[in-house]
């Protein structure tokens, strides 16, 4: 259900978000020259580990409209909420997004949790059910997105949303907007994708790619 967020309220509440139990992870330093083509291949990189929108992205590769489904938008206050350290960077107090990202026909392709500041969420999201590529584009507002993890692995949450076992694939990045941290994203892609990605692993060697 969504949940309205109060910033007046004196208890954040407590519904709590799809995190993935990571069996593998690499950070910013690994990522940056991108990673073996037998673990991730070039066209699963080129969404994970690129700087373009990913709701745009998806639009390409589907031939249709990437809707969002916004299934939560809680006050969180200032508590970590079981979010990756680099939270502390957005300013507190904090409003957590939980949104699904699908084709017009239904299908789920992505599920994304982001944290922002609470005082200036409405700035940059003054059409909550739009994707944050949209809505930050009508608004003309540059950005620069610092992908700091990628991931691989389970959530049983996940498997039922996606209707699939898993491995789940998934990166988490900060948006920086005039020099300042706006907002944490945290993103995982159904592996679905497949069918327009083709297998997440590849077993080209990095000397055949052009």
């Amino acid at each position: 259900m969504l949940a309205n967020a109060d910033t007046n309220n004196q208890a954040p509440l407590t519904s709590t978000w799809h995190h993935v139990d990571v069996l593998w992870q690499a950070d910013q330093t690994r990522i940056q020259p991108g990673l073996p083509y037998y673990q991730l291949s070039p066209t699963w990189q080129m969404l994970i580990l690129g700087d373009g929108s990913p709701t745009r992205h998806l639009q390409l590769l589907t031939g249709e409209p990437t809707e969002v489904d916004v299934i939560d938008m809680s006050f969180v206050g200032s508590e970590q909420d079981n979010a990756p350290d680099l939270i502390k960077a957005v300013p507190g107090p904090r409003l957590r997004r939980q949104v699904w990202l699908r084709t017009t026909s239904g299908q789920r392709l992505a599920y994304a949790t982001s944290w922002w500041e609470a005082s200036h969420v409405d700035e940059y999201l003054q059409n909550r059910s739009l994707p944050i590529w949209a809505s930050l584009s009508q608004s003309r507002t540059e950005l620069f997105r610092d992908i700091r993890q990628v991931f691989c692995g389970q959530s049983e949450a996940l498997s039922k949303a996606f209707d699939h076992p898993g491995p789940f694939w998934g990166r988490y990045y900060l948006f920086w907007h005039d020099g300042q941290p706006l907002t944490l994203i945290y993103e995982v892609f159904s592996p679905h994708l497949n069918q327009y990605l083709g297998p997440v692993s590849s077993n080209l060697q990095p000397t055949q790619v052009s």
